[in-house]
């Protein structure tokens, strides 16, 4: 025998009712009371949640025992239990997506099954295949329905709803303390947590009850030109699936690798080049190895006279943009490099030197009756320089610095 009726009364019907009984109840209870039905009707909307929460006590066998012998006071936190509110009650029963009678009648799309998780990879890729474009090849490990079983884990039917969990995996426990009540869910032992229960004989040889198996399965990945890092390329249903869900999606996340002649700035390149005193003051040709195996022929006019930390640009030799690959520039920044100390002992070679280069302006120079001292310049190592004038050594990240990627030495004529 119950302990209380409430709730069966608010179904209107007995103690004894069978599911299908409670199903036909509700049906016809929250149909009639519902609040699209009852506008500006605030009983009729109580009376909704109060058969939502009673048929979702009594359609679960757990709740519905503890009420049975213990009333309201043996469910935690109320006769719901902090269950699901009406209108997802409502939207479940009915399969609607979204609550309201519209989605019984289809004015609202289902939901539809869940889907499965996203599978993120990070493709990286060099700078070459950038500027030119190329298709990868990428080789994928995911979980399939198992094509033997169909997903389904063994013989035809032979898998059977776990009697002692209803098929949820796991079983509602009851514990008393004193006056108290204590509820709290743990895994069922009889299928393992699985809801399922298969005979050793009768699982799938392939997949051994399990319903997926792991597959291989080959990506082409397109990577434009221009692609810049960070852009994701998604394949929608080709990752992971399983029975009674959507395929999940695999997305490719491009990385850009660092390169060792090029810096990248969205659609321009910037090159370090060293070149030696004598082009940058006589001229002659230097060479740049661009991205697609082209050798760029850059020529230094005579007198043109390249000083150390010149930028100068080319025109339209930059990455192509990504969308309609028009080329951006490359920008190369110099920087000359002297010759060796005591290059020469030759006397006349310094004074041929001296004839040819424009004279020195010196910017200071002493009267006439001042006292003047000779002394000697001394080697200071490099990071002591430049401690000794302001901040320590130049950072790569730093504005001031020049642009550009590794300093790369240029073949000239």
């Amino acid at each position: 025998m119950v302990k209380e009726t409430k709730l069966y009364d608010l179904l209107g019907v007995a103690p004894t009712a069978t599911e299908q009984e409670l199903k036909k109840a509700y049906k016809v209870n929250a149909l009639k009371h519902h609040p699209d039905k009852n506008a500006n009707n605030p009983e009729s909307e109580e009376k909704f949640k109060e058969i939502s929460t009673a048929y979702e006590v009594l359609s679960d066998p757990q709740k519905r025992a503890v009420y049975d012998q213990y009333g309201e006071a043996g469910l935690e936190g109320g006769a719901g239990g902090g269950g699901m509110a009406a209108e997802d009650l409502f939207a479940q029963f009915f399969g609607g997506g979204g609550g309201g009678l519209g989605g019984m009648f289809g004015g609202m799309q289902n939901r539809g099954p869940p889907k499965a998780r996203t599978i993120h990879h990070t493709h990286k890729v060099s700078l070459e295949d950038v500027y030119k474009g190329k298709v990868s090849k990428l080789a994928l490990q995911r979980s399939i329905v198992c094509p033997k079983c169909s997903g389904v884990g063994g013989k035809e039917g032979s898998v059977r709803r776990c009697a002692g969990c209803d098929g949820h995996g796991v079983k509602t426990m009851m514990r008393q303390m004193g006056p108290m009540i204590q509820r709290f869910q743990t895994m069922c032992p009889d299928c393992n947590g699985e809801g399922e229960i298969i005979k050793e004989k009768d699982r799938c040889k392939q997949c051994h009850g399990k319903k997926t198996v792991v597959d291989r399965k080959v990506l082409h990945v397109h990577v434009d030109r221009g692609v810049r890092s960070g852009t994701k390329i998604e394949f929608r249903g080709d990752g992971d699936q399983a029975p009674g869900i959507q395929a999940g999606d695999v997305v490719f996340e491009i990385e850009e690798k660092p390169h060792p002649r090029f810096t990248r700035k969205e659609d321009d390149l910037f090159y370090k080049c060293e070149l030696d005193l004598v082009t940058a003051l006589a001229g002659g040709t230097i060479y740049i190895e661009h991205l697609d195996e082209r050798w760029l022929s850059v020529d230094i006019l005579p007198g043109e006279a390249i000083a150390p930390g010149t930028v100068k640009q080319l025109r339209g030799q930059g990455m192509p943009s990504p969308r309609h690959h028009d080329m951006g520039n490359m920008f190369v920044s110099f920087n000359v490099r002297f010759p060796e100390k005591n290059w020469t002992e030759d006397p006349a070679q310094f004074e041929a030197l001296r004839q040819i280069l424009p004279s020195p302006a010196l910017e200071a120079i002493p009267p006439a009756d001042a006292m003047t001292e000779p002394v000697s310049l001394e080697d200071v190592d490099s990071s002591r320089a430049q401690r000794s004038f302001g901040g320590g050594p130049m950072d790569e990240d730093d504005d001031d610095a020049p642009p550009g990627g590794e300093r790369v030495q240029c073949a000239s004529q």
